[in-house]
């Protein structure tokens, strides 16, 4: 769905169970025509698509991709970006740290991601450029060390402008614009801004060249060119703000280097502040969040410095003086406050603001993906609950 002839804005459907083909689109099938009806009307209303490994492997059998885009047609609805972070199951089942395997050091992250940009080149329409998230490269811990990290980031940065070096093919045999959008995240190999910064000029663009640049026969600036077009940066409105970074700055920073934004994910973390006289409620509720699926990385700012713990049980098991924690729980974008705790739907109101006056992108996802995981008084028809959260977007950036 477009808004204001510049946004292309939707939800992720990450929401939504399904692990193979069948499941994936008959959830589909379910919930975006009764959303697209009630966002968009008879307006064409975009679809943010998460694909399992195992979904895109049956996608691709026989007709069932020719089959989908007829049925995308049909109903009015446009695929223009994707979700290719979770490789694997992403319900009912513990994902926690998992959901970065494989990581980036791999062939099979590298082969999912590809086949994936080759569904949405023929998914994508014609006058549409198209994106694909995915992970940070890895899970920090799992590479313990300053030469095991780095060892990691070598390879990730390789096989990503192999990714770019696909992109780049693909523009020229089919006309589409597609980019891979890194999306930065607590504990991953890159969290932040200066992660970011890192990555970019010390391991992407030293790889991405000698590989562009000896594949395609082309100099070291041709090459960057390439690579700088087509691996583009996801802000995840509740990633960063975890990292206590304001827009602002990550946005002016990383275009001042040349980085580009693929996608904003529209999210919104939970945000526990010392209130001096009922803190022990504060922790009663954090801890109705507590939950075994996802991961739920806490941070707190000490000084200049951002301390992450690992997940929701690390500091509830404390419940000692604090300042401020935010939590790596995706919570209803529309939801300013729960009982004793906030969002950082400020996070999401300060970026609004600098994409009216800064053309960072065009595409804007609402991604929280917890519904089924929430304390039971915020579980809500999952279909009303995701139009309530674009009707809320759109109010934003119409108002």
């Amino acid at each position: 769905m477009k808004i204001k002839d510049r946004f292309h804005i939707t939800y992720c459907t990450n929401i939504h169970p399904g692990n193979d083909w069948e499941e994936t689109f008959s959830e589909l099938k379910a919930h975006l025509p009764v959303i697209s009806r009630n966002v968009a009307g008879d307006r064409a209303f975009g679809v943010g698509l998460r694909l399992s490994d195992l979904a895109s492997r049956e996608l691709d059998e026989g007709n069932r991709l020719q089959e989908f885009r007829d049925w995308l047609n049909k109903n009015n609805l446009y695929v223009f970006t994707m979700n290719g972070f979770p490789f694997g199951s992403f319900h009912h089942q513990a994902v926690k740290d998992q959901v970065h395997a494989p990581d980036w050091t791999t062939p099979e992250r590298l082969e999912y991601t590809s086949r994936l940009f080759r569904q949405l080149a023929f998914l994508l329409p014609e006058d549409v450029q198209g994106g694909i998230s995915t992970s940070p490269v890895s899970y920090r811990h799992w590479h313990e060390g300053d030469k095991a990290r780095q060892r990691a980031l070598v390879k990730g940065a390789e096989n990503m402008a192999r990714v770019a070096m696909l992109l780049n093919s693909l523009e020229h045999e089919t006309g589409r614009y597609m980019h891979l959008d890194i999306e930065p995240e607590p504990d991953g190999l890159i969290e932040n801004t200066r992660d970011v910064l890192m990555f970019f000029t010390e391991f992407l663009l030293p790889a991405g060249k000698q590989i562009i640049g000896a594949e395609l026969e082309t100099d070291e600036e041709q090459a960057g060119r390439i690579l700088l077009r087509h691996i583009n940066v996801c802000y995840d409105t509740c990633h960063f703000a975890l990292a206590y970074e304001f827009p602002t700055q990550t946005f002016t920073a990383l275009s001042s280097a040349g980085i580009r934004f693929g996608k904003i994910q529209v999210s919104a973390a939970l945000k526990m502040v010392n209130s001096g006289s009922d803190n022990q409620s504060s922790w009663d509720t954090l801890a109705r969040f507590n939950e075994p699926v996802y991961l739920h990385q806490v941070t707190e700012k000490q000084g200049e410095e951002v301390i992450t713990y690992s997940d929701l049980p690390e500091i509830l098991s404390q419940r000692r003086e604090f300042t401020e924690f935010r939590a790596h729980f995706h919570v209803p974008i529309f939801l300013e406050r729960y009982e004793t705790l906030y969002s950082t739907q400020d996070q999401i109101l300060k970026t609004l603001a600098f994409l009216s006056n800064h053309a960072v992108t065009a595409h804007l996802e609402v991604e929280t993906y917890t519904w089924e995981v929430l304390p039971a008084d915020l579980r809500k028809d999952i279909d009303q609950s995701v139009i309530r959260e674009l009707d809320w977007l759109i109010n934003q950036l119409e108002g």
